[in-house]
């Protein structure tokens, strides 16, 4: 315990059989699939006043549903599916290729999309916490007591299992699991903050040559001075909303995410970047004339910062193999897309793609910090080497780890197995069950329509 917490005793607020921290897009379907038949009480807690994480607060695309190429396979499924069959109902979502490659992406209304993962919820008798940040850990007995912050002032809640999708491992942390902290080893992958800008003119923007010629101008822009754009590259995609585009262009790049006064840096740099980018569009992108920035992300988008030592570590080489081992629990074919300062300081994206059928399987050990009994780590702090990370944090693939960390943390309360040693087998049966993809599929995918029925 913190010693500013040992003066008070903190009242018990909550006792839950799982407990998932973080309502980002793995903790929301880690929750939703530990939910499922209601065997166990499952409680989800969120610091932000709204679920989805990155799903909503900075991006509008799921990546990983499908496989990039020519051929593309659908190589998600199970709860990922649910979460976007309810979009399509509402005509919140479309499919659209990806400007550099990475494959078809799922594009949707974020505004709606935070309904929607509050409907889930809800429907699935969840007990369900928001505005609430955790700040501290400690063994309690066979349960972990969980300190946890917000308006009513500082609680306890006590849980049998602890599924951790902070993003920043901050329960792993707190606990005292190992991880290894973005930027030790390789450079930590830049930080963005995404924008929206109204009133394009998209069939004008098309006409003039789209994302060539916006491509074409960005590299003009640096090459000339006449914008100071932090980068050469970078995407404006239609949004589901009319004449709105949304981007990922800001590179923030040398700042930690977990010091406070560096993410500030990051912040206030983001946002300046944001309307340089805003004066380039009007400026220099025919379509964007009369156009302006509407919106930037809820905080600035950070893709790496602390990353569990698993049970099992994802390197590069099991990504490139295209192997699917006999312990896997999903599947993946995104590339390695690492945002990255390049030599001399020039900003680049680095990408490589997997060879063979595009797709690997990812071993169940590694949502599992090492020695755990009663805990998962999943989204963007499971256990991988940072190009690992770099190829399998796409939201299709967070949402996978999720959906088999919520069903293996039933499977270890219904049949006492301790985390480390889950019958991966019969969480397979189980992963199958509910539509998860473990084979790779021989049939093609069809990604030429708008809508979504899968």
């Amino acid at each position: 315990m913190h010693p500013f917490l040992n003066h008070t005793p903190i009242p018990l607020r909550a006792e839950t059989d799982i407990l998932v921290i973080g309502a980002g897009s793995a903790g929301c379907v880690a929750a939703l699939a530990a939910a499922e038949g209601r065997r166990f009480s499952v409680m989800l807690v969120e610091r932000y006043g709204f679920p989805g994480g990155t799903s909503t607060q900075m991006l509008d695309t799921f990546y990983g549903f499908f496989t990039p190429g020519s051929t593309p396979r659908k190589v998600v499924g199970g709860w990922p599916d649910r979460v976007v069959n309810e979009l399509n109902k509402a005509g919140a979502v479309f499919l659209r290729p990806n400007t550099y490659g990475a494959g078809t992406g799922v594009n949707y209304n974020p505004e709606r999309l935070k309904l929607v993962w509050d409907q889930l919820i809800l429907q699935s008798g969840i007990r369900y916490w928001l505005h609430t940040t955790l700040v501290d850990v400690s063994p309690e007995g066979e349960r972990y007591a969980c300190i946890f912050w917000n308006k009513a002032g500082f609680g306890k809640v006590l849980a049998k299992r602890v599924i951790d999708a902070s993003g920043d491992a901050d329960f792993c942390h707190l606990a005292g699991f190992a991880y290894e902290t973005a930027g030790e080893n390789e450079p930590a992958q830049s930080m963005t903050t995404t924008f929206r800008m109204s009133n394009v003119d998209l069939d004008r923007y098309e006409r003039e040559g789209g994302k060539k010629m916006l491509a074409e101008q960005m590299r003009m822009a640096v090459e000339t001075g006449r914008h100071r754009l932090p980068r050469k590259e970078g995407s404006a995609h239609e949004m589901n909303a009319k004449g709105c585009i949304s981007t990922v262009a800001v590179k923030v790049s040398g700042l930690s995410a977990l010091n406070a006064d560096e993410l500030t840096q990051a912040e206030v740099e983001g946002r300046r970047q944001a309307f340089v980018y805003e004066d380039f569009f009007r400026d220099a992108v025919p379509g964007f004339e009369q156009s302006n920035i509407i919106g930037l992300s809820h905080q600035i988008g950070v893709r790496e910062t602390r990353r569990v030592n698993g049970e099992h570590r994802l390197t590069k080489e099991e990504c490139l193999s295209g192997k699917l081992p006999s312990d896997r629990i999903f599947l993946c074919g995104a590339p390695i897309e690492d945002h990255r300062q390049g030599l001399n300081g020039e900003d680049e994206t680095h990408w490589e793609y997997i060879p063979g059928d595009g797709v690997y399987g990812v071993p169940y050990g590694t949502i599992v910090p090492k020695g755990s009994q009663s805990v998962w780590a999943v989204g963007r702090c499971f256990s991988a080497t940072h190009d690992a990370h770099a190829s399998c944090r796409s939201m299709a693939q967070t949402m996978s780890m999720g959906q088999a960390a919520g069903l293996a943390a039933v499977q270890s309360l219904a049949y006492d197995e301790a985390a480390n040693q889950i019958t991966v087998s019969s969480l397979q049966g189980k992963l199958y069950g509910i539509g998860a993809v473990l084979e790779l599929p021989d049939a093609v995918a069809d990604t030429s329509r708008k809508g979504w029925k899968q």
